[in-house]
């Protein structure tokens, strides 16, 4: 594979470590000639790093040995959550460094996509959108201003996030994974 083939979303090989490429540019040559320059955001997938690289067009670039699975969140064990590929029916008990940023998204049972190197999990995705039901907030605001207003709210996981003011306790709302952000009721 060459640097001309890399793209959002593609692992690649970069020191040994899965790399996960998040945002990808080219550079055109300046008058006076070269090559043309391939940047790269990037994030390791062993250490969690977000970094940049630029390669030079067609530059060598290593495959991972890399593919994503199937999984379930099965339940939370302390600061770890225990996942299980539903492939193989594998269990990985994943620690707080891949497990904690995704936490206030998962009930037990909820599906994701597990990032596997060289049979270890190094990534956890959980679906785009979640629906999580409000289990604390301020009382909704009666006649609110026409400006939008939010106010906190806590989430059966545990996830504090901003709602608009009209809702209340015991509602399902959706949540947008990417961002931590409410989308709409249920």
């Amino acid at each position: 594979m060459t640097s001309n083939d890399l793209k959002r979303g593609l692992v690649f090989l970069l020191d040994n470590a899965p790399c996960l490429v998040l945002d990808i540019s080219s550079q055109s040559p300046s008058a006076r000639g070269g090559s043309t320059l391939i940047k790269t955001k990037y994030r390791n997938l062993l250490t969690g790093q977000v970094l940049e690289k630029a390669f030079k067009a067609g530059d060598r670039v290593d495959d991972a040995d890399f593919e994503k699975r199937k999984g379930q969140f099965l339940y939370a064990d302390g600061d770890n959550g225990v996942f299980m590929d539903l492939e193989s029916y594998e269990q990985y008990e994943l620690g707080d460094d891949m497990y904690g940023p995704v936490k206030g998204f998962l009930l037990d049972g909820t599906e994701v996509i597990m990032g596997v190197f060289e049979g270890q999990v190094v990534s956890i995705e959980p679906p785009m959108i979640v629906e999580l039901l409000v289990t604390e907030t301020a009382p909704a605001i009666k006649n609110a201003t026409a400006q939008a207003q939010t106010k906190e709210a806590v989430l059966e996981t545990g996830l504090r996030l901003q709602v608009p003011s009209y809702l209340e306790t015991d509602e399902r709302v959706k949540v947008d994974t990417r961002e931590g952000r409410f989308v709409s009721r249920a």
